[in-house]
């Protein structure tokens, strides 16, 4: 609880700092302009890379396998599309990175860890 409640005044206290710098260096339509497109192109992006996430679900479903990677990086790509259609710079590098394969690569094993972890402590449940 304690780190949502830092995470809830840290994230927009640093997107405001950071939209603050950047409009005073740019101006504020290049500012605007980069928040809509980043906004727009990070829909588009989040929808793409969804689909493709969904058809491996579905295939790994219909061979047999566990879901587990697909159903992580379907999980990221969401968490992505939302962080890119909040407005920001920061939450829009991190929408970005969720996007993209290799970074989920990279932090899908620190996902299945704290899962493993909270199923161990009893804390999470799967039936």
């Amino acid at each position: 609880m304690k780190w949502l409640l830092l995470l809830f005044l840290l994230v927009p206290a640093s997107e405001l700092t950071v939209l603050l710098y950047a409009g005073n260096q740019m101006g504020v339509m290049p500012t605007l302009a980069i928040i809509l497109i980043t906004g727009i192109g990070g829909a588009y992006l989040a929808k793409r890379q969804g689909f493709k996430a969904f058809v491996n679900f579905r295939e790994r479903m219909a061979a047999g396998d566990a879901p587990g990677p697909a159903l992580i990086d379907g999980l990221c790509i969401l968490a992505g599309g939302l962080l890119l259609l909040v407005p920001g710079f920061i939450t829009d590098i991190i929408g970005l990175l969720l996007l993209f394969s290799w970074p989920r690569k990279l932090i899908r094993p620190l996902i299945i860890q704290q899962i493993y972890k909270k199923m161990k402590k009893g804390t999470l449940i799967i039936r």
